[in-house]
């Protein structure tokens, strides 16, 4: 039987990711590159860290909106089909 420790997926990807950007630190640390790279290269890094946040970002919000029409969708046809089981065809 599997036991939960109330480690959601959240917290996993959470440590996953903390770990990636540790291990990330560690190297660019001991990378033989000049300073002057290293800061390119972070730079660039942060622009495509920030681009991919913002899409993700986007995707989240169309999916709420689209949610949220469904949800209002279903909750008009639940009404319909309530009023028309009560026998009343009031709109």
């Amino acid at each position: 039987m599997a036991r939960d420790d109330g480690a959601g997926a959240g917290s996993v990807v959470l440590a996953f990711l903390v770990g990636a950007v540790a291990g990330a630190a560690v190297a660019l640390l001991y990378a033989p590159a000049t300073g002057e790279e290293t800061r390119e290269f972070l730079s660039e890094k942060a622009r495509e860290g920030r681009d991919r946040a913002a899409r993700a970002a986007e995707r989240g919000r169309q999916a709420v909106k689209e949610g949220r029409e469904n949800l209002t969708s279903a909750i008009d046809r639940g009404r319909d089909a309530f009023q028309q089981a009560r026998g009343g065809d009031s709109a």
